[in-house]
């Protein structure tokens, strides 16, 4: 008798033990990954119990707080021009994880950064003051390249070469991040996750798709910067159409009539000639094209500015018909709008690359700075100031009497370089028309750099290119830039 209670009261106690081993972890190591979890409804409570603090376009709010009349929430997110700015502003709502400056400085907008708390909110336990994000966005800019965007499916940006400031970074079709920022917006929520067009995806950073002939700009500075040729105006070696190596198939024009049998560098971004480009990759070789685009940015993983953009492409251990296709930005080359801005921006700026961002200063609620973005800017030499020179005049050659036209503008000097890219298996899909430039005022000094990618416009196949589509909304951004 006397066993069998030993061996109950020793259950008995292994029982409570286990309880109290299970109770003490929940409270001590499950808590916090608890409170953290995004189903918590506390969370959103709390974070929306007081206004949260504002992201800054040119001196004024684009974001806001307003009290709500109903719910477990005090107050609910707003925006100004929501459409125009969510590429920038992102989206605070309580249903889900905020995106781009929302998330990067939501402990600053929300007051929880320990650098926002004063010794007098240690005592009184009060809830510090939400700090503010100011942004390098020029208003003048944004707008122009989203309304030139208008309904086409694309993204758009423009950076200040001397500076790095992204002056305008917009991806159409977009959204109102007003629309999602209540308790009951769930259903808008699916409804824009489920949109084939993809609104909530920032194309400007966040969809890197074949560049096209805008990457020539690459493989021509890595010509230039090897010595295989030494100036824009040497004539190279290139036969039309050019034999991809190892296969039967052939590297053609789009215009048969150009004069790229051996054409210049200068002659042959004037007219986008791809046996030349094809054959130049095949010349260097991969590694050689691959340093360059690395140089420029290409393969980075961690390029953020701040909002973190995904890696621009350029393969590897490819044959040589492959690397002849990379030449003209295609195989499994690919680029987002920022990385070929970058490209522009760096010969622009003399063969400088100065790092992009978006956000100028972050600062308390009294305006006193916590980190300031503009002087931490730092500078790469990409290609020598002679490689930029050359490249900047070819440019010019393009926009004065090459495939880039449409982007002229009177009483400013303007380089730039037109792309379209295949898309779909044997370019069966309505291609990618690009268009990357810079702009440099005759007056005032001011300086651009512009890239815009359309990737549907409603156009028919035959009407796509780069000039066409792309270097109108180009040339109203560089206007409005130059403008001030």
């Amino acid at each position: 008798m006397n066993k069998t209670i030993r061996r109950a009261s020793v259950f008995t106690l292994l029982l409570v033990l286990s309880l109290l081993v299970r109770a003490t972890w929940v409270q001590f190591y499950d808590a916090q990954a608890l409170a953290d979890d995004s189903k918590n409804r506390r969370n959103a409570i709390a974070l929306y119990a007081n206004p949260l603090g504002n992201i800054i376009v040119a001196g004024e709010s684009v974001t806001g707080s307003k009290e709500t009349s109903s719910g477990d929430l005090k107050y609910q997110r707003t925006y100004t021009d929501g459409k125009l700015y969510a590429a920038v502003t992102g989206y605070s709502t309580p249903l889900f994880a905020p995106t781009q400056l929302e998330g990067i400085y939501k402990d600053v907008l929300d007051g929880s950064d320990s650098r926002l708390t004063t010794l007098m909110d240690t005592v009184t336990k009060e809830h510090a003051a939400p700090g503010n994000v100011i942004t390098t966005i020029d208003p003048d800019v944004q707008k122009a390249a989203y309304a030139a965007l208008g309904d086409k499916k694309g993204a758009a940006v423009a950076i200040d070469p001397k500076t790095g400031k992204i002056l305008a970074m917009v991806s159409t079709p977009s959204y109102d991040p007003s629309t999602i920022t209540g308790a009951s917006d769930g259903g808008t929520w699916t409804r824009l996750t489920k949109d084939p067009d993809k609104p909530l995806v920032n194309r400007a950073i966040r969809q890197p798709l074949p560049p096209g002939s805008t990457f020539k700009l690459v493989v021509a500075a890595a010509a230039l910067e090897d010595g295989l040729y030494g100036s824009v105006d040497d004539r190279t070696a290139s036969p039309d159409p050019y034999p991809l190596p190892g296969t039967t198939r052939e590297l053609t024009n789009e215009n048969p009539n150009a004069p790229c049998e051996n054409a210049t560098i200068r002659v042959a971004l004037q007219y986008s000639c791809n046996n030349v480009f094809g054959k130049m990759a095949v010349d260097l070789g991969q590694d050689k094209v691959r340093a360059m685009a690395e140089r420029f940015g290409f393969n980075d993983d961690e390029q953020d500015v701040p909002v973190r953009a995904y890696p621009s492409v350029y393969p590897s251990d490819m044959e040589k018909s492959e690397t002849a296709l990379t030449g003209i930005g295609q195989f499994d080359v690919t680029a987002t709008p920022l990385q070929m801005a970058m490209v522009s921006a760096a010969i622009a700026n003399g063969g400088k690359l100065v790092s992009p961002h978006m956000v100028s200063q972050v600062t308390n609620a009294d305006g006193d700075v916590l980190e300031d973005y503009d002087n931490e800017a730092s500078t790469k030499e990409i290609v020598s100031p002679g490689t930029a020179e050359q490249l900047q005049s070819a440019m010019q050659t393009v926009v004065s009497d090459g495939t880039g036209t449409n982007a002229r503008i009177a009483g400013a000097t303007v380089g730039g370089k037109t792309g379209t890219a295949q898309h779909g298996e044997n370019n069966s899909q309505t291609p990618y028309a690009w268009f990357t430039s810079y702009a440099k005022s005759g007056s005032n000094g001011k300086e651009v750099a512009v890239t815009v990618l359309v990737e549907q416009s409603g156009a028919a196949r035959s009407e796509v290119s780069g000039n066409g589509l792309a270097a109108p909304v180009a040339k109203a951004m560089m206007q409005a830039a130059l403008a001030g």
